[in-house]
C-alpha cells in the first residue's frame, strides 16, 4: 500500500473514531444532567458536584481526532 492510501485510511479512521468520541461525550453529558434532574437533592444539579470530566474529555478527544483525520485525508490527497 502506497503512502497516500496509509494517509487516506489512517485519516478515514481518526474521523470515524473521533465523531464516535464525540457522539459519545454528548450523549455521556446528556444522561448525566437528566440522572441529576430526576434526583430530589438539586444541589448537585445546581453546584455541578460531584464534577465529571468525562464527558468534556470525550468530545475534546473526538475534536482532535477528526482534525487529525482531516489532516491526514489532505496529506494522502497531497502524495497522490
Amino acid at each position: 500500500m502506497s503512502i497516500s492510501g496509509w494517509c487516506f485510511t489512517l485519516g478515514a479512521l481518526f474521523v470515524l473514531i473521533g465523531i464516535g468520541f464525540f457522539v459519545w461525550g454528548k450523549k455521556e453529558a446528556r444522561d448525566y444532567e437528566l440522572y441529576l434532574v430526576s434526583c430530589r437533592d438539586l444541589r448537585e444539579f445546581m453546584q455541578r458536584t460531584p464534577e465529571r470530566p468525562e464527558p468534556g474529555a470525550l468530545k475534546h478527544g473526538g475534536i482532535i481526532g477528526v482534525v487529525l483525520g482531516i489532516w491526514l485525508v489532505l496529506a494522502g490527497l497531497f502524495f497522490l
